[in-house]
């Protein structure tokens, strides 16, 4: 019998259109399945404060899981806190 799913924490990833790492970032969580809320801070000032606020950082992308902050994409860091290992 196969091993109940954790619950996954909630992903928010802050990103811009134009930003590579962005997409690569969306394309990884994407193909393992993780779920995420993807908030474009170049069109939305106060999610680009928000951003700011949790991280520290005006650079994109800034990923927020379960409260707990990945600048840039850093897959073991991504990898760690969902448990992906």
């Amino acid at each position: 019998m196969a091993k109940p799913r954790r619950k996954q924490p909630r992903v928010i990833i802050f990103t811009t259109p134009t930003c590579s790492f962005c997409k690569a970032a969306k394309r990884y969580l994407r193909a393992r399945g993780i779920r995420f809320k993807d908030v474009d801070v170049s069109r939305d000032p106060v999610a680009a404060r928000d951003m700011v606020r949790r991280s520290g950082q005006q650079g994109v992308p800034v990923i927020d899981i379960g409260g707990k902050i990945v600048v840039g994409f850093d897959r073991k860091r991504i990898d760690e806190l969902l448990n992906l290992n």
